[in-house]
């Protein structure tokens, strides 16, 4: 994703949550918006590698390309710049579902959620990281804003696990336990990739991870389905072998080792 869309998505979905607890100095809403998305970009990337306290302000805006007196006319604390951080690792669990690709079967939309989510771990493991290690150095007030971000992420899983329910491929179970576990299936890759990575691909931990998944849930009708989810995945990887880039020896769209 360009700068420039990370840029718009970031004003898009946070320009109604942050102004109330993250004081600014600059009247215009469309540059203290651009600005916040360069700082929380930059924030999430050392707070992940150096840890919270041990990032400083001066290291922050040299990693911006702008004074350090720049930033406090956009974020009064390192708090704020903090709560910034993590809405913006929120949000690319949140854009990554909600742009992902659509399917009829409320089944292969559950899977398509969980692949979605579990790209965004694996694209930003540290940045992952970050709300595990550092959500407690925030205020009570600036916690929030974190709990409300995830629980309206996790609501795009559990509304697809309700549907499975509605269909009947899922036994009547608790769609919002349902989603943490798959939520933390997904957080998993990134807190021990350093043995997952030696032990199984990406491709393979997730499609693992929705069969147990599956299984466990699944009605006879739910199972059924399953095995045609899984012959129309077969299918498709047939198709993809077969395709120009794979006999030009490219490496197939999502796919990693």
């Amino acid at each position: 994703m360009t700068r420039q869309r990370a840029s718009e998505s970031f004003t898009k979905d946070h320009a109604d949550l942050v102004p109330d607890v993250v004081k600014s100095q600059v009247a215009d809403p469309e540059l203290v918006q651009r600005r916040r998305e360069q700082i929380a970009a930059a924030a999430a990337e050392l707070f992940s590698k150096n840890g919270f306290y041990r990032t400083t302000m001066q290291q922050l805006a040299r990693q911006c390309g702008f004074s350090s007196g720049l930033i406090y006319q956009y974020a009064e604390t390192k708090e704020d710049v903090l709560l910034l951080a993590l809405l913006h690792v929120m949000n690319r669990f949140r854009r990554e579902i909600e742009q992902a690709e659509d399917a009829e079967s409320p089944l292969e939309r559950v899977f398509i959620a969980l692949e979605a989510y579990c790209r965004v771990v694996d694209q930003f493991k540290a940045a992952a990281m970050l709300a595990y290690r550092s959500t407690m150095s925030l205020p009570l007030e600036h916690r929030s804003y974190i709990k409300n971000a995830e629980i309206a992420t996790n609501e795009l899983i559990a509304a697809r696990v309700r549907d499975c329910i509605e269909a009947g491929f899922f036994r009547k179970v608790d769609a919002d336990l349902v989603t943490y576990q798959l939520v933390l299936h997904a957080h998993a890759w990134s807190l021990k990739s350093w043995r997952f990575n030696k032990l199984i691909t990406f491709d393979d931990y997730v499609a693992s991870g929705f069969d147990m998944f599956v299984l466990a849930l699944a009605t006879d009708s739910g199972r059924q389905e399953y095995q045609r989810f899984l012959a129309s995945r077969k299918k498709a990887a047939k198709s993809k072998r077969r395709s120009p880039a794979s006999a030009d020896g490219g490496q197939q769209p999502g796919k990693r080792s």
